[in-house]
């Protein structure tokens, strides 16, 4: 496999998604460049809209294995993780693996949950791997955290810790679908479920290796400075109050580098980076004053408006 072939395999994982997702081809997109680059996403949408059928759906196209976790305030960290349990037949402790032990998780309304067992997954999205009594055990790659929030009802949530919101690669939304969407949506699931006979396109190796070649496509140092002064400008913003982290410039970079790879280019444009910046930096920004609670879409447009601003470097004649 070499960079060229990142195109024809992300083509056929959308076209896949697309027979039972309607409409949402720009989601779909980021959600394929999250995994290739290795990161987790966020989706955070009103219930209906689709959140949950997205991940199943990405998930029944790779041939690998895929586990669902229904987040409650009851929930233990050792129930993502994993128990060390005494057998009395054997007169041993055993371990018991938790649901992390996959490479597709679905982490479903992962705000439901106490801080105390979100924190449990910090280690395995950032490290991937899980230390449990003293011992480290690295999971199975790829692994791919597709956590979904309701960000309406909020009775019975806990939010998410600024450190945790820095360890998802995006945050995306699904959004209301318009008038002939949804239209499509009811001719499509009128008779069956297409989600059942959703074909397996890839398995779990080929993934690996768009995950190791992908960052062969080349930066420019004219790119590298207009991904350096959009971090910087996030830091000097007059509505920002905590800007983006060096961890967020990386991202920027590598998303870049991943949609110009999907885009079957060996190289990256500034369009490149204006197309992933939103997703990758709006969801790691605090604003300031009554901004701070107006949500994603808020520090979305602040940063629409800071690429504005920033100028665009141009080719040299």
């Amino acid at each position: 496999m070499d960079v060229s072939t990142i195109k024809s395999l992300a083509d056929r994982i959308a076209r896949n998604m697309n027979k039972v997702i309607v409409g949402k081809e720009d989601t779909i997109l980021k959600v394929i460049v999250t995994l290739i680059c290795s990161g987790h996403v966020l989706i955070e949408d009103v219930p209906g809209t689709g959140k949950t059928m997205l991940a199943k759906s990405i998930a029944k196209s790779i041939q690998a294995n895929f586990k669902r976790i229904q987040f409650t305030p009851d929930l233990l960290p050792s129930d993502l993780t994993g128990i060390n349990y005494y057998n009395q037949k054997t007169g041993e402790f055993v371990f018991r693996e938790g649901p992390v032990f996959t490479n597709i998780l679905l982490a479903d309304e992962i705000n439901r949950a106490t801080p105390r067992t979100q924190s449990s997954l910090l280690e395995c999205m950032a490290e991937k791997q899980v230390t449990i009594d003293g011992n480290t055990m690295k999971l199975s790659l790829p692994f791919f955290v597709i956590a979904t929030q309701n960000p309406v009802e909020t009775q019975g949530t806990f939010p998410l810790p600024e450190a945790q919101m820095d360890r998802f690669f995006m945050r995306l939304r699904m959004g209301y679908p318009n008038t002939e969407e949804e239209s499509g949506i009811l001719s499509r699931f009128i008779l069956e479920d297409p989600l059942e006979t959703l074909e397996q396109i890839c398995n779990s190796e080929d993934i690996v290796q768009a995950q190791n070649l992908y960052k062969q496509v080349h930066v420019s140092d004219d790119v590298k400075d207009y991904i350096v002064k959009i971090i910087f400008g996030t830091r000097n913003h007059d509505r920002i109050l905590l800007g983006v982290s060096p961890r967020g410039s990386l991202a920027l970079m590598n998303a870049a580098q991943a949609y110009a790879a999907i885009r079957g280019r060996d190289y990256v444009t500034p369009d490149d980076v204006k197309k992933m910046a939103p997703s990758i930096l709006a969801h790691r920004l605090i604003l300031r004053g009554h901004s701070i609670s107006t949500g994603v879409e808020n520090a979305e447009l602040v940063i629409e408006d800071l690429l504005k601003k920033v100028p665009v470097p141009t080719e040299k004649i």
